[in-house]
């Protein structure tokens, strides 16, 4: 048997001047390039994703508060892998294979079954579909259930962009400029799990005008978006040399915003983590966006990339 790269398979997609590749280790993004420029932080093919890099975040995004819930009058307990917090982070498909098949040149889907287990008694099928067009990048996520009782379904995508200064250099985070159509954010304890929410307005977290970071911390999950005719919610970043439009559909009625201020000099602010989600972090406490699918149910719904030139 030969050898694999950590991520598995890798598929390239091409449009044009624009690639994407896509890992057979969690359908993840590891790489997107948008006329020759890199749009996202990822990591080389001979390497492991790191801090959720393009990662799809399923059957829940984020955070469960202990990696405890009841569901059904039934309580679970998750493994707990975020050990420094204490909590069950970011689902249990990061690290499947998923069955990729390249549809055409420019669009693949990738498919897995999340069987039963201790902790999540259910079985969910995910599909996500990644397509390049003149327009950018989509992504398509959908869920099933496949199983014979109701489940609990959240979903999340775990994206870090980076963008060009005048001379074409990569920009930290302080010298972008973003704007978030949201009207809310959540307020989280120290371990990161929500405990209310608050109107932004006039506060260091309104940024529904374009504004520069400047040294704010971002690990926030804003609500309340603005959409357009189309039911668009779209972030915005902007340097000297470029920009991104980060768009999602109405399923994703929440966005987490991460500035990476928590990692080692060298990655600490060097990119921003844009994350749509379905609901937030303890969802499946909480019941915030969470969705419950009865046996044959699924749900999804679109986010994409534009890159501005």
């Amino acid at each position: 048997m030969g050898t694999s790269a950590p991520s598995g398979r890798q598929l390239e997609l091409v449009h044009g001047k624009s690639s994407a590749v896509i890992t057979e280790v969690g359908a993840g993004l590891r790489e997107y390039r948008a006329h020759g420029v890199a749009v996202l932080d990822g990591y080389p093919a001979d390497a492991m994703a790191t801090r959720g890099r393009g990662q799809l975040l399923l059957p829940w995004p984020n955070r469960v508060d202990g990696g405890r819930y009841t569901f059904g009058g039934a309580g679970h307990q998750l493994p707990v892998n975020e050990v420094a917090l204490g909590n069950a982070s970011h689902g249990l498909t990061r690290w499947l294979a998923w069955d990729l098949e390249r549809l055409d040149e420019a669009t693949a889907r990738a498919q897995v079954v999340l069987h039963a287990q201790s902790g999540y008694p259910f079985t969910v099928g995910f599909t996500a579909l990644y397509r390049l067009d003149d327009g950018g990048l989509t992504v398509t996520v959908t869920a099933t259930n496949l199983g014979a009782a109701p489940a609990p379904v959240g979903m999340g995508a775990h994206p870090y962009f980076v963008l060009p200064g005048a001379d074409g250099a990569l920009v930290q985070a302080d010298d972008i400029t973003a704007t978030v159509p949201a009207r809310t954010r959540l307020v989280v304890n120290d371990r990161l799990i929500p405990t209310g929410a608050e109107h932004v307005t006039d506060g260091p977290f309104d940024l529904r005008d374009p504004r520069r970071l400047g040294d704010l911390v971002l690990d926030t999950c804003f609500t309340d978006l603005a959409r357009d005719d189309a039911g668009r919610a779209t972030v915005t970043l902007t340097s000297a040399g470029g920009g991104l439009a980060i768009w999602q559909d109405e399923t994703w009625p929440y966005v987490q915003l991460f500035t990476g201020d928590t990692f080692a000099p060298g990655e600490r602010r060097r990119s921003i983590a844009v994350e749509p989600l379905t609901c937030p972090a303890n969802a499946f406490n909480s019941g915030a966006g969470l969705r419950v699918l009865d046996p044959g149910a699924s749900f999804g719904g679109s986010w994409g990339v534009s890159p501005q030139r």
